[in-house]
């Protein structure tokens, strides 16, 4: 049996055993995630399930896969929505789209997508500039399950106040509502967002450069990580950037604490938005 909580020592090495069961079983690495992240989505699944120690969660997920998948979930990142930030959209669309517009042709790479809120988002402001016709989006996650919700551009009805919302907030030109239609308690995304967008499976942790791009979009995916992991992520974002590139993270995320700092350049800093050296 393993330890109940309470037992922090016990409970370490138990969480210590099932990272590393998973690694080896499934080939996803979460080692290097934040500890106090790691901890809390484990004890989502234990809340969830009729189990009562990480020791039988191990059990579990080695010979249930189905339990694995669900696990998987809860160690995905999922905190997203159309526009999230809308000051970030708004600086996109008045200082870094203009610069992106010279050239002949924009690969984006939008790294650890989930549900491609964030990625359609980014269809939609690049149609209102003019710049989708010549731009490729590469939207990467490593959750398999995850990327095929994205591929559908469907999302509940009542998150829409909300994108709305965020939209007009984020400077936009249109009306939201001609960019979905409502289908009983679903809104489907316009087909036409989805013309220059590949979802594609790809994993931070192990994986290594993805394409050579003109922007990286990795918003509030790297506070999950510890500083050693961090570090192997932004080695790998410098080395998939063109020089001059654009490297956007989220509010909470900066690239100064890294060794790999001098990589990069404050462009816009209250939005943390960085250009290659």
């Amino acid at each position: 049996m393993g330890c109940r909580v309470g037992n922090v020592e016990n409970e370490n090495i138990e969480i210590e055993l099932l990272l590393k069961a998973i690694y080896m079983k499934y080939g996803y690495d979460f080692r290097n995630y934040s500890r106090a992240s790691v901890k809390r989505r484990i004890k989502e699944v234990l809340g969830k399930s009729d189990l009562e120690t990480i020791s039988e969660v191990q059990h579990k997920i080695l010979n249930d896969r189905v339990f694995f998948s669900v696990m998987l979930r809860h160690m995905s990142i999922n905190v997203t929505e159309m526009f999230r930030d809308p000051s970030y959209y708004r600086i996109l669309r008045e200082k870094i789209l203009p610069e992106l517009s010279c050239l002949p042709y924009i690969k984006r790479w939008h790294a650890g997508c989930y549900s491609g809120e964030e990625v359609y988002s980014m269809a939609i402001l690049l149609k209102e500039e003019g710049l989708y016709y010549k731009t490729m989006i590469y939207a990467t996650d490593f959750d398999k399950e995850i990327l095929e919700k994205a591929k559908r551009a469907i999302f509940p009805v009542e998150n829409l106040k909300s994108y709305t919302n965020n939209y007009k907030k984020a400077g936009g030109l249109e009306s939201f509502a001609d960019y979905y239609f409502c289908k009983y308690e679903y809104a489907l995304l316009d087909k036409s967002l989805k013309e220059n967008i590949l979802f594609s499976n790809h994993n931070l942790v192990t994986d290594g450069v993805f394409c050579e791009v003109d922007m990286i979009i990795c918003r509030n995916v790297l506070i999950y990580f510890n500083r050693d992991l961090q570090n192997q992520v932004f080695k790998l974002f410098s080395d998939s950037l063109c020089k001059n590139g654009f490297l956007c993270l989220g509010s909470k995320e900066t690239v100064r604490l890294s060794i790999h700092s001098k990589d990069f350049k404050d462009l816009v800093k209250e939005e943390k938005i960085y250009r290659k050296a």
